[in-house]
């Protein structure tokens, strides 16, 4: 079964590259290499499937397999949320080793009955990891009964670590949704400017940057998949007139489904910068109003569009004069990789490399547009070697994820987070105005003057023994 819902996720229509190969080629897949069980964490399709749908915030998830696999790395995802809390528990079957001699398909059930009558989520999520999927505990089955005897969607996970790479498991999530929650609950009411926001997850509360941007257009978020949603939310997403994917490789496959399955068009916008911004509220009106919506949303969308502009770029000012010509070395992925770009460029400044490893080719022809054929694009950049490219002083900051933080703070050279583990949201006309002073911010800091120069013991020895003499003066006149 898991073989032939890896093969429906290897032939996906939507993307560009995947259309372009013959059909043995497109077997074989191309973001999902087959991983090696018990060396796949952090990057793992399991690792993909629980950040993609950890943040439906009301529903329990639990994984079925040894309790590392719950410390897995979404919990250091900053994915907020506004009002229920259950997705921050963890829950576990915690097998031990006999467990996987005797099989885990009753302690799961009883472990999916406890947090029924405990908690009363109105849904409980079954995470299939490797080691369950090696021992051939049918996750499906028991989720089945589960939800037949306890009246409450137990929906699977098929998953494993080792069937490929994180935005492998994003896929899979995806399609674990279509199969058994999208379309499962009816919207109380629905009007003509519903709208479905894809692949955005609410990380340091990005949704809530663009929210209130909808909501003076009275466009209503029908269901954020999955950044702060509640699992009826997501249930009745499939009511919803547009879709706008903002994760292209992690999400299209759903948004094409839907289209497929529910006619409801999508398309690919980002809410970084102020010109992704803008345009991403500009399609979002002309495809509305081509669904029903009364022409006047793009009148209001365009007064909407300049105040907007306008204030953000008279914040920016004072900024531009500082940031202009700064050399920035961006090691990101997927949508970040030009969306990002597109930000920084705005506001005058040099990327020296822009990072495409988890980017589609769509994201690859942006950068293009954006910076021509010869943009600098880097796939993956060896400790080593960038340690070398920040030594030599080929970019001022690092924008990147926590693992790189330490190359960059080991050659004292500015580093600025731009990945899940953030604490400051980056969306929106508010999210670009904090993300310019984040980096102003960073560069600015004294500490790096400090700490550029040199030790007492790497003076010449005039200047130590003047600092040497400089010493007691200073101890006499505070004492």
């Amino acid at each position: 079964m898991l073989r032939n819902k890896m093969a429906d996720v290897f032939n996906e229509p939507g993307c560009a590259t995947n259309r372009a190969k013959g059909e043995k080629e497109r077997k074989q897949g191309c973001s999902a290499k087959t991983l090696t069980p018990g060396a796949a964490a952090g990057g793992c399709a399991f690792d993909g499937a629980k950040i993609a749908l950890q943040p439906i915030t009301d529903a329990a998830h639990l994984v079925h397999g040894p309790i590392a696999c719950e410390g897995n790395s979404w919990d250091s995802r900053n994915t907020a949320s506004s009002g229920p809390s259950l997705y921050r528990t963890g829950f576990t079957t915690d097998l031990n080793e006999l467990d996987i001699i005797h099989g885990g398909e009753k302690k799961l059930y009883r472990a999916i009955k406890e947090i029924v009558q405990r908690h009363r989520p109105p849904a409980v999520f079954v995470y299939l990891t490797c080691v369950t999927a090696l021992t051939g505990d049918d996750i499906d089955a028991v989720c089945k009964a589960a939800s037949e005897r306890l009246a409450t969607p137990v929906i699977p996970i098929s998953a494993p670590g080792f069937a490929g790479s994180k935005n492998f498991g994003n896929k899979l999530a995806g399609h674990a949704l279509l199969d058994h929650v999208i379309g499962t609950v009816e919207p109380e009411q629905t009007t003509a400017c519903d709208i479905n926001v894809i692949g955005e997850y609410n990380v340091a509360g990005e949704m809530w940057q663009v929210t209130p941007l909808f909501a003076r257009l009275g466009i209503r978020v029908l269901a954020p998949i999955t950044g702060d949603s509640r699992y009826h939310q997501v249930a009745a997403a499939h009511r919803a007139r547009v879709n706008m994917v903002v994760c292209s490789q992690a999400m299209v496959s759903l948004a094409r489904a839907m289209q497929e399955r529910w006619g409801i068009p999508f398309f690919e916008g980002s809410f970084y910068g102020i010109g992704d911004t803008s345009a991403a509220l500009r399609t979002l009106a002309r495809m509305l109003v081509e669904r029903g919506a009364e022409p006047s949303l793009i009148e209001r969308t365009e007064a909407l569009i300049a105040a907007e502009e306008a204030r953000a770029w008279a914040a920016l000012a004072p900024y531009r004069t500082r940031l202009a010509g700064k050399r920035v070395l961006l090691y990101t992925g997927g949508v970040k990789s030009w969306s990002v770009l597109a930000a920084l460029q705005e506001i005058g400044m040099t990327v020296v490399g822009t990072s495409v490893r988890k980017s589609t080719s769509e994201d690859k022809q942006r950068i293009k547009d954006l910076m021509g054929d010869d943009a600098p694009m880097v796939d993956q950049i060896p400790a080593k070697q960038m340690y070398a490219m920040l030594a030599r002083g080929d970019a001022d900051i690092l924008m990147s994820g926590g693992r790189t933080q330490f190359v960059a703070l080991k050659t004292k050279t500015p580093w600025l987070d731009i990945n899940q583990e953030r604490h400051h949201g980056y969306a929106g006309y508010d999210g670009m105005i904090a993300l310019v002073r984040q980096i102003d911010t960073e560069l600015s800091n004294p500490i790096w003057a400090q700490v550029r120069t040199p030790s007492p013991w790497d003076m010449p020895l005039p200047a130590r023994a003047s600092t040497a003499g400089a010493q007691p003066a200073r101890a006499a006149t505070q004492g």
